[in-house]
Parts: C-alpha cells; sequence; structure tokens
C-alpha cells in the first residue's frame, strides 16, 4: 500500500521535458525525447554562459535516459563537460525541481545536481551551436 502511495505522488515522465536552469545558473539545458528514440529522454545544453568563448558548451547532448520507471528516468547515461566524463545516470522531477544524478557502478554512491524549470533563455549570450 505504501508503494501505490508513493507513486500517486510521482511525477509524470513527461515533468522532465523543458527548459532547466543548472544551479549554478551558468547554462540551460532542454530535456526532449530523442530525436532516434521517441520514448528515450534527451538533454542538450541550449544556453551557456560562456557561448561563444573557448568554454563554449553550446549544443552538447548531456544525458540519454532510455526509460521511465514511474518515479525516474534511467539506463543510459550523462555526460559532465566540465571533466569531459561519462556516467550512469538517473532524473528526477518534483516541485519544478529535476535531479540529475550521475554515477559510477551504484546509485547511492553518485553526485546530484538540481535544476529550477524556466519558460525561456537568459537573452544574451545566444547559443549559435
Amino acid at each position: 500500500m505504501c508503494t501505490s502511495a508513493g507513486a500517486a505522488f510521482a511525477a509524470p515522465p513527461e515533468e522532465a521535458k523543458g527548459l532547466w536552469l543548472t544551479a549554478e545558473k551558468d547554462a540551460v539545458i532542454e530535456f526532449n525525447a530523442c530525436p532516434d528514440r521517441a520514448n528515450s529522454l534527451c538533454g542538450r545544453i541550449v544556453w551557456d554562459k560562456d557561448a561563444g568563448t573557448a568554454k563554449d558548451t553550446c549544443g552538447e547532448q548531456i544525458a540519454q535516459l532510455n526509460r521511465y520507471d514511474g518515479e525516474a528516468w534511467r539506463d543510459g547515461w550523462i555526460y559532465d563537460p566540465r571533466d569531459k566524463k561519462t556516467y550512469k545516470g538517473t532524473l528526477r522531477v518534483k516541485d519544478r525541481i529535476l535531479k540529475m544524478r550521475a554515477f559510477v557502478g551504484v546509485e547511492v554512491l553518485g553526485q546530484t545536481e538540481q535544476m529550477t524549470h524556466v519558460d525561456a533563455l537568459p537573452a544574451t549570450p545566444v547559443c549559435k551551436k
């Protein structure tokens, strides 16, 4: 019975779609269905405070998660452009906060990045990619 109650409060898979501002406010990630896998979720950097500089990460795909289990998106990968490494990952949404967890091995040993939902991209700088 507790499991059913927990599932009732889980965000639907569509809640992860849209624009998400990183906690550092240095990038916006857009999550949507993957172009080549309609039932998967992909994340791409669509705004970067360093757009147009040597540190520009605009256009980079940073996530692909292949399965929604009623609680989280799972079974895929998350790429960190800061350290240029790819990890296993999960995504969860609650109260318009997205938690992207990257890990090696088991999820409990990972790190979580929190993002807030935004309705539009910041005006400048503009990503060209």
